[in-house]
């Protein structure tokens, strides 16, 4: 199976956190699944440290690319088409990053304990 996953659910991932439910540990553990994560996250948690809404990412934020090679996940880059469907979501959810998650998720499950996106008509595991 291919999916992509939420931000929170790559910080839990690396952080060995025990938040991760049963099915998205199996999701992201089985060598069977194709784990995508998105430049979306990548910007979002570059951000959030440099702020320092999230203090203990800094070296995920600084070599994502590496670390979520090493964990056998893929990286999903942001195309045209994406910032279209963003642009064009409805619904008062103003994050960005969010926004931009569901958007590529159109095609993808998306692995994320966020209830909120189910709103959005996208295949959520959690």
């Amino acid at each position: 199976m291919r999916v992509l996953i939420d931000t929170h659910v790559l910080l839990w991932a690396v952080g060995g956190d025990k938040k991760l439910s049963r099915t998205a540990h199996g999701i992201l553990s089985s060598f069977e699944n194709e784990v995508f994560v998105s430049a979306a996250s990548a910007w979002e948690i570059a951000t959030k440290y440099r702020v320092g809404k999230l203090p203990a990412a800094g070296a995920l934020a600084g070599n994502i690319n590496a670390i979520i090679e090493q964990l056998g996940f893929r990286p999903l880059p942001i195309s045209l088409g994406h910032a279209e469907r963003v642009g064009a979501l409805p619904g008062e959810h103003r994050d960005p990053f969010d926004r931009m998650l569901i958007a590529q998720a159109e095609n993808l499950p998306l692995v994320s304990n966020e209830r909120l996106f189910d709103a959005y008509g996208i295949r959520r595991r959690w």
